[in-house]
């Protein structure tokens, strides 16, 4: 194993298991995304404690990421929980990158100057400017699960992840 995935999980006493799609439009919209968020992180980096060598990923929603503080809330999580910062890989989709001001942009520097790596979650599925693979320091692509799934029935599934798996090696 090399890494894990921290998915936030709603187990409500009454209703039991709420998926996350639909607390986290919610969490989004009432601006709770914001603790919600911070709170998965902090979580995040210290089960990733018990596991060394191990990469945490954490997903980042557009509400964290356009924030003034975002970096330094990542920073102080970091410090609070003694968590290798070259261990943890924080995921952005395209939605978030297109709702993201290019005055967000060093943000991804500074965090990567420090270690944090960066993948490109869900690949594919919104406006996929493949400028995102230039301007920002994505050290992973993960192509989106419709394609990958299609891989062995659809010869065009198949050719749009080759071509994207070719670009991701050209831009690393």
């Amino acid at each position: 194993m090399v890494g894990v995935e921290a998915l936030a999980r709603w187990l409500h006493p009454t209703r039991g298991f709420i998926p996350p799609t639909e607390f986290i439009p919610i969490a989004e919209h009432s601006g709770l995304i914001i603790e919600l968020g911070a709170n998965v992180l902090r979580q995040a980096c210290l089960d990733g404690l018990a596991w060394p060598g191990i990469t945490v990923s954490v997903n980042v929603s557009p509400l964290q990421f356009r924030r003034l503080d975002f970096v330094k809330m990542v920073e102080r999580i970091l410090a609070e929980t003694g968590f290798d910062p070259k261990r943890l890989e924080l995921e952005l989709t395209e939605t978030t990158l297109l709702a993201t001001s290019k005055a967000r942009k060093p943000q991804c520097w500074q965090l990567k100057a420090r270690g944090v790596r960066f993948a490109l979650d869900d690949f594919g599925t919104g406006y996929s400017s493949l400028l995102y693979l230039r301007r920002f320091p994505f050290d992973k692509l993960k192509v989106d699960k419709s394609f990958v799934h299609s891989i062995e029935k659809a010869a065009d599934a198949a050719a749009i992840v080759h071509a994207v798996v070719s670009l991701g090696r050209v831009s690393a």
